[in-house]
């Protein structure tokens, strides 16, 4: 059937070339948003006003309904980005060529008007139209010509153009994705943060654990990875002097597609000199609570912020546990434990070649991290999986780091940042060791021998912090799926 519409569609994009239209035109004459027209109008004729004053405009923007009123009259329905208005056109206005462009109209073409706007006998403030001109020509059938426009989930993903048509509350998911963005900039900013951009190809996949996507670059017959995390460059401009930045950028990592992951995904870090990981858990209680009362409003009760069905708690400060505390209460054995923690791990599917603090890590995940709803800081994590974190003084088998769950989800990770040379070089060789002991992808395969001399110049006490801008705009869109406020989500090749 669809064939067959837009094999309809093709035959009238024929004949207005026969006419001497261009179905696609090349320019489109000036215009007004169509909720700059409606608001022109309104100026115009004050509430109370009993005869209507017309006012001379233009527009332009997709038609969404057409409604015949006899032969020779029609009332049309037009959006652009900023809303809708109604077109009157009445075949005695127009000129013929004009005319038969109209008639040769469907649902979702892109069509110009010039004319009069006032109100019909109906109250509705309507273009008037004496000039027209089709802009582009839609040879596929919208989605709101179906009731409810596009109900499956994969549909909506893989053609997100049509799904962004369809319905407009998408279209304002979008929009406020956008707008975190904006406001997280501008949080950073009036902190005195500066933002820079680093290479997105890298030598070495350092930063994080996770399995990276490798190229190849021709010229140089080099392998580079596309970049797991935006840290160590970042870090690098510590030692150059820079005391305060932030990247917003693209990360890739080569893992499973679910609710929560997408293979490439953007990522905020931050590099704060002079502060450590209590200065991170301050920035990121603060930014929250900015992002909820700008986002969701001014007026918004944070001991009631409502996430994917559930009533959450975010007025500060948030819960601050140990994860050590927090994994004995719910596994019910100690971390440092191998023996019990081999024996947990051993009835469950986790390899057996996992060494003790990958199968911690393991049985983490499982146990621990989705009884995590309202917002909590996890601190002091076990120094052998945090390479990049300060060990705690007093404990040094802790490491200074934590990570920021909400509703079984982190947000944010976060460490007082490890600028002993000689300590970052010792634990980058244990962790490539490790890994190839345990054959684990996700660890980095060769030291970065170069971030270890950088900080032989010399990096000051600092803070870090990474934080899943997808994850944040889950949380301020009331989203539970990470494709619904990705644009275009990672989809498995079509058939």
């Amino acid at each position: 059937m669809e064939n067959e519409y837009r094999e309809i569609r093709l035959q009238k994009a024929a004949r207005l070339r026969e006419l001497g239209v261009d179905p696609y035109a090349l320019r489109t004459p000036e215009r007004q948003p169509c909720a700059a027209l409606v608001k022109a109008f309104e100026a115009n004729n004050p509430e109370g006003t009993t005869e209507p004053k017309p006012v001379p405009g233009a527009t332009a923007g997709r038609v969404l309904s057409l409604r015949m009123m006899g032969k020779k009259v029609a009332f049309l329905d037009v959006w652009d980005e900023s809303g809708k208005i109604q077109f009157y056109i009445n075949q005695k206005e127009v000129s013929p060529q004009e005319w038969e462009v109209f008639t040769n109209l469907d649902l979702g073409d892109w069509l110009w008007g010039k004319g009069d706007v006032t109100r019909t006998k109906t109250g509705e403030i309507t273009l008037f139209v004496k000039t027209l001109k089709l802009l582009t020509k839609s040879l596929a059938v919208p989605p709101l010509e179906k009731s409810g426009g596009l109900q499956e989930k994969e549909l909506r993903y893989r053609k997100r153009y049509a799904d962004l048509l369809a319905d407009p509350e998408r279209r304002k998911t979008f929009a406020t994705r956008s707008r975190v963005i904006f406001e997280i900039r501008k949080f950073l900013d009036g902190r005195g943060f500066m933002e820079v951009e680093t290479p997105v190809l890298h030598a070495i996949a350092g930063g994080g654990t996770a399995r990276p996507f490798v190229t190849h670059h021709n010229t140089l017959d080099q392998d580079l990875y596309l970049r797991i995390a935006l840290e160590l460059p970042l870090k690098r401009l510590l030692v150059g002097g820079f005391e305060k930045v932030y990247e917003i950028g693209r990360n890739f990592r080569n893992e499973g597609v679910d609710a929560t992951h997408n293979p490439e995904f953007t990522m905020l870090e931050l590099y704060q000199a002079y502060t450590d990981y209590y200065g991170m858990m301050e920035l990121m209680e603060s930014m929250l609570v900015h992002l909820l009362k700008t986002i969701r409003g001014a007026d918004t009760d944070l001991s009631k912020v409502e996430w994917d069905g559930q009533v959450l708690n975010f007025t500060p400060p948030f819960r601050r546990v140990s994860y050590g505390e927090l994994f004995k209460e719910c596994t019910g054995i100690d971390m440092n434990d191998e023996a019990a923690v081999r024996a947990k791990a051993a009835s469950l599917d986790i390899p057996k070649t996992f060494g003790h603090w990958k199968l911690v890590d393991e049985l983490f995940d499982r146990f621990v991290q989705g009884k995590l709803d309202n917002p909590t800081f996890l601190t002091d994590y076990p120094t052998a999986i945090c390479p990049l974190a300060k060990k705690k003084v007093e404990n040094p088998q802790v490491a200074e780091r934590f990570e920021i769950f909400c509703k079984g989800m982190e947000l944010g990770n976060a460490f007082s940042e490890l600028n002993d040379p000689v300590d970052q070089l010792a634990r980058f060789e244990e962790q490539v060791k490790k890994g190839k002991v345990e054959k684990d992808e996700e660890v980095p395969k060769e030291v970065d021998y170069d971030y270890v001399e950088a900080l032989e110049y010399g990096m000051p006490p600092a803070g870090g912090i990474g934080i899943g801008i997808d994850r944040i705009v889950m949380l301020m869109t009331n989203q539970h799926s990470i494709r619904d406020i990705l644009l275009f989500p990672h989809m498995r090749k079509e058939e």
